[in-house]
């Protein structure tokens, strides 16, 4: 690892991020720190920008989760190696300790976290994706645990001085409008008082995925994806006629499609 190493840290709870922050700096001093993010989608752009040399992940972040970061850095970045902050219970811990990550359980101590350091800094820095991939694949068998909230299933947003009521499963995609967020179904356009960010982790992720850091589009209304020579993918849609652009980051998610 190089003496100026970096990092990434994505972490929802800002609190629990800048304590985090805060430790690695007093803990590993050469660790230059390249960005802090709040959610799954920045640090997918992040590791895709800088392929730091760590990422330090939140596994449950709304939206794409530290498990879907993980799973894209591969791809986007195959020299990362990455450390979980988990709460999980032991089944994901015992597969942790089985594959070539590390992980920190919260709440995150001094001690464990200083251990998680020298371990990093004795490692060559090359990931094994296979390990990697094998460790991610045990933990998607792991039960999961009963989200807090149901996910959405319909949407009160506004046309005008019109009011409509939307069924969730009829929306083909969801486009960032400044603080607010445009519903688009096929019959038209509405617009919803809920920034894309937090609407992210009200929808079924299982349904809905994030293409771009201003998209989340159906994935029952996708027609077909493509990529093009710079990494970037274009959705055609089966009842829209405009197309969607997939950032380079968000294409790793669409692999086996």
């Amino acid at each position: 690892m190089a003496d100026h190493p970096t990092a990434i840290v994505a972490e929802d709870e800002t609190l629990l991020r800048n304590a985090l922050v805060e430790r690695l700096h007093a803990t590993w001093p050469q660790l230059r720190i390249v960005a802090e993010c709040e959610d799954g989608a920045s640090a997918l752009e992040a590791l895709a920008e800088h392929t730091p040399d760590v990422a330090f992940l939140d596994i449950r972040m709304p939206g794409l989760t530290g498990l879907d970061v993980a799973a894209a850095a591969a791809e986007t970045s195959p020299r990362t190696q990455i450390v979980f902050a988990t709460a999980y219970d032991q089944y994901a811990i015992d597969a942790f300790e089985r594959g070539a990550v590390d992980y920190l359980l919260k709440p995150i101590t001094a001690e464990r976290l200083a251990a998680t350091v020298q371990r990093l800094q004795a490692r060559t820095g090359n990931n094994e994706a296979a390990t990697l991939a094998a460790l991610l694949a045990r933990l998607g068998a792991a039960p999961a645990a009963a989200p807090t909230t149901p996910p959405l299933t319909w949407l009160t947003a506004s046309n005008g001085r019109e009011t409509q009521l939307i069924l969730v499963d009829d929306v083909a995609y969801f486009r960032a409008d400044n603080k607010y967020t445009t519903v688009v179904t096929a019959d038209g356009e509405a617009l919803l008082r809920t920034p894309i960010k937090d609407l992210l982790g009200m929808l079924d992720a299982a349904r809905f995925k994030q293409i771009h850091r201003s998209t989340i589009v159906n994935l029952k209304a996708i027609a077909g994806i493509t990529r093009d020579d710079s990494g970037r993918g274009t959705v055609r849609l089966k009842a829209r006629p405009e197309t969607l652009t997939v950032s380079a980051p968000y294409m790793a998610l669409f692999k086996h499609m």
